[in-house]
């Protein structure tokens, strides 16, 4: 089974508060979920044009406690400032840094149906520094085709694509019952990490990465805490 998403983490951790790291510590899984939570609200924060957000306006996006926010926040150094609340450019850049996210990350998506034009199409992956150099698929037909300004090329391209442009994820929005071998071919090229979009449940070795994301499943999730 892989990790559960941010979502599902966030959700169950509200009701309690961590202690802070001390600098230098790994983050735990909890710290990390809520960190890229905060990001996900700031960066949506910042398009809208906000300059400013307050740790209370943060436990309102987030459902997440405020006074853990602000433990969170003040365990890394003093980001806030009293009746201004967070700088929401500056916080954007620490929390990156936190989190070891600056920078440009390179992408490959894997399938140009439907989802995969609409994840290309989108700013999904974009807003947090990732980059799409390259769509892969096994028609022939969409080969050579372009989506959001990004290259369909085939899977026999893979392993010079992963090399000369430094992947570093592999994302999967393929049928289940292919998913498994495009898993093996990003393995054998060397990516260390793999965001599925399909509901086949991947087998791959300890030092790689499978993070699946279900709408369902965080459907099942969010409806389980209205109910309770």
């Amino acid at each position: 089974m892989t990790d559960p998403s941010v979502s599902e983490r966030t959700a169950a951790e509200t009701a309690t508060v961590d202690l802070p790291l001390s600098e230098g510590d790994r983050l735990s899984l909890g710290v990390a979920a809520r960190l890229s939570r905060y990001l996900q609200v700031l960066i949506q924060a910042r398009k809208m044009g906000r300059e400013t957000i307050s740790s209370q306006e943060l436990a309102e996006y987030t459902h997440i406690n405020s006074t853990q926010i602000r433990r969170d926040l003040s365990g890394f150094g003093k980001f806030g400032k009293r009746g201004v609340g967070y700088r929401v450019e500056s916080l954007v850049s620490e929390i990156r840094k936190i989190l070891h996210t600056s920078g440009q990350h390179n992408i490959a998506l894997f399938g140009a149906g439907n989802l995969g034009q609409a994840i290309a199409s989108s700013d999904i992956f974009a807003d947090h520094g990732f980059r799409i150099v390259s769509i892969f698929d096994a028609d022939p037909e969409v080969v050579g085709k372009e989506f959001g300004g990004v290259p369909v090329r085939s899977l026999t391209d893979l392993e010079q694509v992963v090399r000369e442009d430094e992947v570093v994820v592999g994302v999967l929005a393929v049928p289940a019952q292919a998913a498994q071998q495009v898993a093996d071919q990003l393995v054998e090229a060397g990516v260390k990490i793999i965001f599925n979009y399909s509901e086949q449940l991947l087998q791959v070795p300890p030092e790689v990465t499978v993070h699946t994301s279900s709408p369902a499943v965080d459907l099942l999730y969010a409806l389980y805490f209205y109910l309770a």
